[in-house]
């Protein structure tokens, strides 16, 4: 089974995480991408909260529609499961091509991020 964060990107979401806090208007590319493969749902992590490391701050889309950007619990995507049962993944081919608010943007305009 595949770790859902590895530590080298953990490192980075939490260095982005005291990043975001120091510096107005950050927009750093995303680190992980996570999904659900049986509904539908992605979220896009750019950063850990450094005094709570279970919520990550990122693009997240549910599948209805209307992603969004905001904080999620890392506990809570974990624990989820799709229709089928199957938890969450991690996209092992995914690779950054744009920053985050610029994921955002397109995502809000087709109704779903597209990648």
């Amino acid at each position: 089974m595949t770790k859902l964060i590895t530590d080298e990107q953990r490192a980075q979401l939490l260095a982005n995480g005291r990043q975001s806090f120091e510096q107005e208007n950050f927009d750093p590319f995303p680190v992980v991408k996570l999904f659900t493969p049986d509904a539908g749902a992605t979220w896009l992590l750019t950063e850990i909260d450094p005094e709570d490391h279970d919520h990550a701050f990122g693009l997240c889309d549910l599948g209805l529609g209307y992603p969004e950007l905001g904080w999620v619990s890392l506990a809570e995507i974990v624990n989820l499961r799709g229709r089928l049962g199957l938890p969450v993944e991690r996209d092992l081919q995914f690779t950054p091509r744009k920053r985050l608010s610029i994921y955002a943007y397109e995502a809000r305009l087709v109704g779903r991020i597209a990648i």
